[in-house]
C-alpha cells in the first residue's frame, strides 16, 4: 500500500525525521491524552465502583499514592526518564557512544526509512543482511518509535485500518477497566510519564490497553501487557503504539504472541518448555544444578516472556533488545535469557534453592553491569532456530499424551 500522508496523518518529514527527543513525545502524548474518551471511560467507571468494594480499594491505593508523593523530595532523572531517589543512588550508566559514528549512523537510517511504509519495503527487501546489520548494531533513538512500527507491521495495519483506534475508545465499556486502573501505577512506577496519578502517562495507556481489551476480547487484559504497551508509548504516539501492539500480539511479521495472555496462558506454556529444553543444552550446568535444587523455569522466567524483558532489563539493555526482536521475533527472548544465565553461571552454581530462587528473580545479573553490545553479542551467539523446532514438536506430541488441562512441567 501506498504512503501517503493524508492516509496515516504522519507527514512524511516526520517518518524520516522521527521525534527530536524525549520531553517533546511527552508533550504530545500529554495534548493526546486530554480527550474525552478517558473522562468518558473514567464516568463509567466511577458509576460501577461507587457504592461497591472496588471504590474503597482504589481510594485506598490512591491515598498511599499521594501520601509517597507528598514525603518524596527533589528527584533526579535519568537520560531516559527514570527517576532516582537522590544524589547518593546509584544511576545506570550512561554508555560511552562515538557521537561521530552516531550521526553516520542516524543519517543511514533516515535513508532506509525514507518517507515510510513503501519506502521500507523496498529498501528492507533489496538489502535484508544491511539491515539486519544495522537493526543488531541498534537503532538511532530518535527514530526508534518509527522503525519499530515498520519493522513490526504496526505501521501498515493503521494505515489499513484507519478510525478503527477511534471507534474502540468509544466502544461500549470494556469489563477490563478496573483491572486495567489497578495496575496503572505498578507499570514503570519510576517512570516520570507515569507517575502522575490520572496524568497524561496513565491515561494513554489506560486508553491503548482498554482498546486492545475492547478489539480482542478473548485476550482481553492481562497483567504484564501494561509493561510492553507502556514502552511503545514512550516512542509513539497512543494510535501508532495501539497497531504496534496488536501487530506484536496477532503476529503481522513475525510469529504471534497472544498466546502468552490467552486463558491458560498456552504460549507461555510452550515457551517455559522450550527454554527449559535450551538451557539443558547450551548451560547444561545451569541446567543440572536448577533440577537438583528442584527449580523449575515457572519460578523465574515468566516474566521474561510475558514482558518481553520489559520488568527485568536495564532500559538501555531493553531497547536493544527490543530492536532486534521486532526485526527476527521472539527467539531473542531465548537467547537473552540464555545470555543472563550464562554470565552468572558461577554464581548460580553456588546456590541453595532459596538464595537461587532469589538471583535468579533479581534485577541484579551481572550481564546488566556491563555495555548492552557484550549482552546482545553474547545471546546472538546462541543458536536457537533448530533446537526451538525440536522442542516444539516434543512439546505439541507430549501435549497430545497429557489428559486435558494438564500443564506440562518439564
Amino acid at each position: 500500500m501506498a504512503d501517503s500522508s493524508k492516509a496515516d496523518g504522519h507527514p512524511p518529514d516526520n517518518i524520516a525525521g522521527g521525534t527530536n527527543t524525549f520531553l517533546e513525545r511527552l508533550s504530545d502524548s500529554a495534548r493526546e491524552a486530554e480527550s474525552p474518551y478517558w473522562r468518558q471511560a473514567l464516568s463509567r467507571m466511577s458509576e460501577r465502583t461507587a457504592n461497591g468494594s472496588d471504590a474503597s480499594a482504589l481510594s485506598a491505593d490512591d491515598e498511599e499514592e499521594e501520601d509517597a508523593d507528598a514525603m518524596a523530595g527533589p528527584r533526579l532523572v535519568d537520560q531516559h526518564g527514570f527517576m532516582v531517589a537522590g544524589a547518593g543512588s546509584p544511576v545506570m550508566p550512561a554508555w560511552e557512544v562515538d557521537h561521530t559514528k552516531q550521526l553516520q549512523r542516524l543519517r543511514k537510517w533516515r535513508s532506509m526509512l525514507g518517507s515510510g511504509t513503501a519506502d521500507w519495503k523496498r529498501f528492507s527487501a533489496r538489502h535484508p543482511a544491511m539491515v539486519k546489520r544495522r537493526v543488531r548494531k541498534g537503532i538511532p533513538d530518535r527514530l526508534r518509535g518509527v522503525a519499530w512500527q515498520l519493522l513490526s507491521g504496526g505501521r501498515e495495519l493503521l494505515l489499513q485500518n484507519e478510525g478503527v483506534y477511534e471507534r474502540l475508545m468509544l466502544a461500549s465499556s470494556s469489563e477490563k477497566e478496573l483491572e486495567i486502573v489497578r495496575d496503572l501505577s505498578r507499570t514503570y512506577p519510576s517512570h516520570v510519564y507515569y507517575q502522575q496519578r490520572q496524568g497524561p502517562g496513565q491515561r494513554s495507556l489506560f486508553n491503548v490497553l482498554r482498546a486492545y481489551s475492547v478489539y480482542d476480547r478473548q485476550v482481553g487484559y492481562v497483567q504484564g501487557m501494561g509493561f510492553i504497551a507502556g514502552l511503545l508509548l514512550l516512542y509513539m504516539c497512543e494510535e501508532d503504539a495501539f497497531w504496534t501492539l496488536t501487530a506484536l500480539l496477532k503476529g503481522a511479521v513475525h510469529a504471534p504472541l497472544e498466546g502468552l495472555f490467552r486463558p491458560g496462558l498456552p504460549l507461555l506454556q510452550q515457551y517455559l518448555f522450550q527454554f527449559s529444553r535450551l538451557v539443558d543444552e547450551e548451560v547444561p550446568r545451569v541446567g543440572a544444578h536448577l533440577r537438583k535444587e528442584g527449580v523449575h523455569p515457572t519460578m523465574f522466567c515468566s516474566h521474561w516472556f510475558i514482558t518481553l524483558f520489559a520488568y527485568t532489563l536495564p532500559f538501555d539493555h531493553l531497547l536493544r533488545v527490543w530492536d532486534v526482536l521486532f526485526l527476527e521475533g521472539p527467539k531473542i527472548i531465548f537467547r537473552v535469557g540464555l545470555a543472563l544465565l550464562k554470565t552468572a553461571e558461577d554464581t548460580l552454581l553456588a546456590l541453595p534453592f532459596e538464595r537461587l530462587l532469589t538471583a535468579l528473580n533479581s534485577k541484579q545479573f551481572p550481564a546488566f553491569s556491563r555495555p548492552p553490545a557484550q549482552l546482545l553479542k553474547l545471546a546472538l551467539s546462541f543458536k536457537v532456530s533448530r533446537r526451538l523446532a525440536a522442542s516444539l514438536s516434543e512439546f505439541q506430541k507430549q501435549q497430545k499424551d497429557q489428559p486435558n488441562g494438564k500443564e506440562i512441567m518439564s
